[in-house]
């Protein structure tokens, strides 16, 4: 039985986020949100509200163990990447990409 919870369009690169979910996989539920509660990065705290969403999940649609549930999978896709202009010197012009990611977070009972 796998749980997950996901946020669409978090607006932070791809590669920044994967860095913070590499950090929890695999770990059980107790830990990783002792991680990414002290954690500094941006991604933490986006991570740290999809695992309590996750874990509510199993606690309320399965009636899982909150005490026996560890991080499965964490997967960081790319979402779109809005393009704006930043006026520069001369009548130029430099292009700033603004990105965005999907974050998806699955949770399972220990075996």
């Amino acid at each position: 039985m796998e749980i997950s919870a996901r946020l669409n369009n978090a607006p932070m690169s791809a590669q920044k986020a994967r860095l913070v979910g590499d950090q929890i996989r695999g770990l059980p539920v107790d830990k990783a949100l002792n991680i990414l509660k002290f954690s500094p990065k941006k991604a933490a705290g986006l991570m740290l509200k999809i695992l309590e969403s996750a874990i509510a999940n199993a606690e309320h649609n399965e009636d899982a163990d909150v005490d026996e549930l560890k991080v499965s999978t964490v997967y960081v896709n790319e979402g779109s990447t809005q393009k704006r202009l930043r006026t520069r010197a001369k009548g130029r012009a430099n292009r700033i990409l603004k990105r965005s990611c999907h974050i998806t977070i699955k949770v399972t009972e220990f075996e």
